[in-house]
């Protein structure tokens, strides 16, 4: 019996069937099933939530294994804090939920990502100013060079923006438990992102009920098709497609240049200083201003969303083929137009970017 198209498991609906596809819901039985593989030397693909993946239109030729583990630990630490113990496949949106119920807070903004709690360190998952590496205390990884399984602490981690130790050697780590330790203050940690402080009605720096955020972050999301629905085709998408790009001091100033020279004196790109010497600005504010909008690309097949510049999604008809020429495409425009790489945040099996 052949297995199944990887479209029916991941979030773009994109993807051709693998060579062989397997369900694993222990821990043990899933580092025993990667470490077999790796000493066969059988290809594998480590699948859980699918939401950060573009999987080409002849599939993968080897082995899926679907990480379907379970479980919450919840532990009291010696200050007071809440510590979660986290299998790798548990819902990520639905354990926000849950810790959003019980008063817990410190993730409370990531509401309405989808995938999985395993994928989350990978990214290192932020939104509206908060990220997973605030509140990792450890993950236990299978290293799959030596064959040994490690808990590592946030620094061991490496974590950056949108990016860790697991993301920059990719293949190498099985994530298998992730651990993170919430206040059970009912309260949210201060609400660092303007937008989310005005549509709550506080000041930036204020914290709120942890549930009004959740709600909040929701409404704001939804309206930028950022929360999965099957009713709307806005939603079928890998989330936000490109990372905010960081920038030398050096470089942005050539980038404001180009920028004013484009679109005249008064263009004020988005910055954020993240480093001594390096800023970050908008990847949606540079494909906008390179003439991709909105809805731009095929209405039936691959097309940027109607609501948010950064998802492109799959309009019923698309292509993993399809979908990486438009974000090639917007990725050429916006290198022409203002001297700035974009990069993309999925991670592409049987592609290269």
């Amino acid at each position: 019996m052949s297995a199944p198209p990887l479209s029916e498991l991941t979030s773009l609906r994109l993807g051709g069937p693998p060579r062989r596809l397997i369900a694993i819901a222990g821990d043990d039985a899933l580092v025993d099933a990667v470490r077999a593989a790796d000493e066969a030397g059988d290809a594998l693909l480590l699948l859980a939530g699918g939401s950060n993946v573009v999987v080409a239109d002849a599939g993968f030729d080897g082995t899926v294994v679907q990480v379907a583990t379970r479980g919450v630990e919840a532990v009291r630490m010696g200050d007071g804090r809440i510590r979660l113990n986290v299998a790798a496949g548990e819902n990520w949106d639905a354990l926000v939920a849950t810790c959003v119920a019980d008063g817990l807070a410190g993730i409370e903004a990531l509401s309405g990502i989808p995938g999985s709690v395993g994928g989350t360190p990978i990214q290192n998952v932020g939104a509206y100013g908060q990220e997973v590496a605030d509140v990792i205390v450890a993950v236990r990884a299978l290293d799959r060079v030596s064959g040994e399984l490690h808990d590592l602490d946030t620094e061991e981690c490496l974590f950056d923006y949108r990016s860790s130790i697991f993301k920059r050697d990719p293949g190498r780590w099985l994530v298998v438990r992730v651990s993170f330790a919430l206040e059970p203050t009912g309260l949210s940690e201060p609400i660092r992102y303007a937008e989310l402080a005005a549509r709550l009605g506080v000041e930036v720096g204020a914290s709120a009920p942890v549930a009004d955020v959740r709600e909040a972050v929701l409404a704001l999301r939804r309206g930028k098709g950022m929360v999965l629905d099957p009713a709307d085709p806005d939603t079928v998408s890998a989330g936000s497609f490109f990372t905010n790009p960081i920038l030398r001091a050096r470089d942005f100033e050539s980038f404001v240049q180009r920028a004013a020279q484009r679109l005249g004196t008064e263009a004020k790109p988005p910055a954020w200083p993240v480093e001594p010497r390096a800023v970050k600005t908008s990847a949606a504010w540079l494909i906008e201003r390179a003439g991709f909008e909105r809805g731009y690309g095929n209405p039936a097949g691959i097309a940027i969303s109607s609501k948010h510049t950064l998802a492109l999604t799959n309009r019923g008809g698309g292509t993993t083929t399809e979908l990486v020429a438009l974000a090639r495409e917007i990725a050429a425009g916006v290198r022409e137009a203002f001297g700035v790489e974009l990069r993309p945040e999925p991670v592409f099996v049987g592609h290269s970017w």
